[in-house]
């Protein structure tokens, strides 16, 4: 797990220095280094994900640095008053939207391990001049909040990248308050992958990897304790996309055939019981 986790964070920290302007110094058509790796596949997972609407009072530019497959906040019931939890909040985009819509009693927190993602999401809350949220440092396997604090747990294509997905819902389980929704978008596969896909760290770091199949996410949040479980598809991916290939390059032509409507990404809806 510490492997996959030390790849993930590098290969994200990358991501926001060039989207942000550092290796790739704002320049999308920069056709080398960092902007031309994992950047260039993850646009398949997360483009057009949010409406202008979505983004009113924040800076648009947001969208650009948000790395997700679904749009949870548009998606999860959120309530003023309420205390949400991002699970790898990254440049926290979905943590300010949710902020916005538990104002002005509620809070959101954000949780994230790699520095260069919390430090655009801070100078991101800065500029919005958004006061009900906070950025945590930390692991989503060992959230680092008590019990029973939280009513909802939003996340966005986040827990297929944990190489320990059990402890992150049992760790979820653990700081929702009884009642309380778990509402994430991640990717989500009817077919397992072969074993050659599921060793490969680009497509690990690219959300397809470390993806489940949907009766694993069911039988897995079960066993942390969840009730009301339910898997929406919200879109499939075609694995011959030119950008999706690069995520599944280890497979030959007739593999990837295989794989037409097997990999979606999904909005998985679950309840911790009073």
């Amino acid at each position: 797990m510490d492997d996959i986790r030390e790849v993930v964070k590098q290969k994200y920290a990358e991501i926001i220095i060039s989207k942000t302007g550092g290796c790739c110094g704002g320049n999308t058509t920069n056709s080398g280094g960092c902007c031309n790796t994992l950047s260039d596949v993850t646009d398949i997972i997360t483009g057009n994900l949010y409406l202008s609407k979505d983004m009113d009072g924040l800076d648009p530019d947001m969208i650009a640095t948000s790395f997700g497959c679904g749009n949870p906040t548009a998606l999860a019931e959120l309530n003023p008053g309420e205390v949400v939890l991002d699970l790898g909040s990254g440049a926290g985009l979905d943590v300010l939207l949710s902020a916005k819509r538990v104002a002005p009693d509620g809070k959101a927190y954000g949780l994230d391990m790699t520095d260069e993602m919390l430090a655009v999401a801070r100078n991101n809350q800065e500029k919005a001049g958004i006061t009900n949220a906070e950025f945590l440092k930390g692991h989503i396997e060992e959230i680092p909040l008590p019990d029973n604090t939280g009513d909802v747990i939003i996340s966005n294509c986040v827990i297929n990248l944990s190489g320990n997905k059990d402890k992150v819902l049992h760790e979820a389980f653990r700081v929702l308050k009884p009642g309380g929704r778990f509402a994430v978008s991640d990717i989500v596969l009817r077919k397992s992958l072969p074993e050659k896909v599921k060793q490969d760290m680009m497509a690990w770091s690219g959300c397809i990897a470390g993806a489940l199949l949907d009766q694993e996410y069911r039988d897995k949040l079960a066993a942390a304790g969840f009730t009301d479980i339910d898997v929406e598809v919200i879109r499939e991916y075609d694995p011959s996309d030119e950008k999706m290939v690069k995520l599944l390059e280890s497979l030959s032509i007739e593999e990837k055939e295989q794989f037409h409507g097997a990999i979606f990404s999904a909005f998985v809806r679950a309840k911790k019981p009073f």
